[in-house]
């Protein structure tokens, strides 16, 4: 298990929202063995949007706080802005992906996805857990 990890916006969908069991106990398992847990604001960004149409600000806000108590949470800047527009550019993805994209190679960790977009792009890992 890699050191640190990068966590996309499926991860927490998966997290709060999957009724699969054996995913979610995955899951938790990979955030236990991960040291260094990280999300890109632009994570934050989606899963509270999410987490708001779904639940209401009450849960979405909650949920946004234990985020950002328990994963080091990473900016964009003006580095992971120009490297993930030639990301976006080369492999044409939506704008979000190329930032979280960026995000991890600039970091040198793989991304926790099961999001294909980023299976295209050379010299980026993923992971997830595929549950039978």
């Amino acid at each position: 298990m890699p050191k640190k990890s990068l966590y996309d916006t499926r991860f927490f969908i998966e997290y709060f929202y999957s009724n699969n069991k054996v995913l979610i106990k995955k899951l938790k398992d990979d955030l236990k063995e991960v040291k260094e847990r990280l999300v890109s604001t632009i994570t934050i960004h989606e899963i509270h949007c999410i987490n708001l149409y779904k639940e209401g600000r009450e849960v979405a806000t909650l949920r946004s706080k234990i985020i950002s108590r328990d994963f080091k949470i990473l900016p964009v800047d003006y580095y992971t802005a120009i490297k993930s527009s030639e990301i976006r550019s080369k492999y044409r993805m939506p704008m979000a992906d190329s930032i979280i994209a960026a995000t991890a190679q600039i970091y040198k960790c793989p991304i926790v996805t099961d999001d294909p977009h980023f299976k295209e792009i050379k010299n980026l890992k993923t992971r997830w857990y595929i549950t039978p």
